[in-house]
């Protein structure tokens, strides 16, 4: 186990590399610190979905590069005062929702980076950067490099305006969430239709044809599997609740 830098997992996804983590919604230290025991690359830290606060999460990201593994914040909706808070407490990178349109994609880039990329509320004295240590020399533009901007295609307005998203600069991560997408395609949760495979599918196709990285969701192994074979590089496996919870059957099953 080792601590994290921020900026490493961007780099290394832009060097091809598969990197894996789970979503969290549980609010421990303790949990989100085993992760990094694991081996995992990096967690989704997830205020969208479940209990955690801004003032949890902020201990969690502690925790989190404390113990090797990349905190990425999932925010509710796509506000800039909720991007503000993710990277100014520290996260290496922000992941947002519901990205239907070229406007919403500049949006996130908007409230994400500083200037010339964006207009990024200025603090340098936030944890992001390090409470003004050496006068946060080159803040601005090492927060630009290293933090990453997430986003969610996960719908059928999100899938056919994919293209225009594409074209914006200072998105890292093009997220297919099969979830929502199979709910958008009318087999809500039946992520594994032929209609939501061929979407996810085509989906990142067009992306890696663009040089774009791919992100997704995968409920198990064998679903992980299939979409490391399609392309996607920043693969969400699970939910660390729903991971314990199964953990804990299987030990139940073998012993009663």
């Amino acid at each position: 186990m080792k601590k994290t830098i921020r900026g490493d997992l961007k780099k290394r996804l832009l060097s091809g590399e598969t990197v894996i983590g789970p979503f969290v919604i549980v609010p421990s230290m303790n949990l989100v610190e085993t992760l990094g025991y694991s081996g995992m690359d990096f967690c989704i830290l997830d205020t969208e979905h479940g209990p955690l606060s801004i003032q949890t999460v902020n201990e969690l990201v502690i925790s989190a590069q404390g113990s090797g593994v990349a905190p990425i914040i999932r925010i509710p909706n796509n506000e800039e005062s909720l991007v503000l808070r993710a990277l100014d407490i520290g996260a290496d990178g922000v992941q947002i929702p519901q990205i239907n349109s070229i406007n919403d994609a500049k949006k996130v880039v908007e409230s994400a980076k500083y200037s010339p990329l964006g207009h990024r509320g200025v603090s340098i004295f936030t944890r992001a950067g390090n409470y003004f240590k050496n006068e946060a020399e080159n803040h601005t533009n090492i927060q630009n490099d290293e933090t990453m901007t997430v986003v969610h295609i996960e719908g059928r307005e999100g899938l056919n305006n994919l293209d225009e998203i594409m074209t914006v600069d200072g998105i890292d991560v093009l997220f297919l969430g099969p979830y929502d997408i199979s709910q958008s395609l009318g087999v809500p949760g039946d992520v594994r239709s032929k209609i939501v495979e061929d979407a996810l599918k085509e989906a990142a196709r067009k992306a890696r044809s663009e040089g774009r990285v791919v992100g997704s969701y995968a409920k198990d192994i064998d679903m992980g599997k299939w979409l490391i074979d399609l392309g996607v590089q920043y693969l969400s496996i699970n939910v660390d609740a729903t991971i314990y919870m199964q953990a804990c059957e299987n030990i139940v099953s073998e012993l009663k």
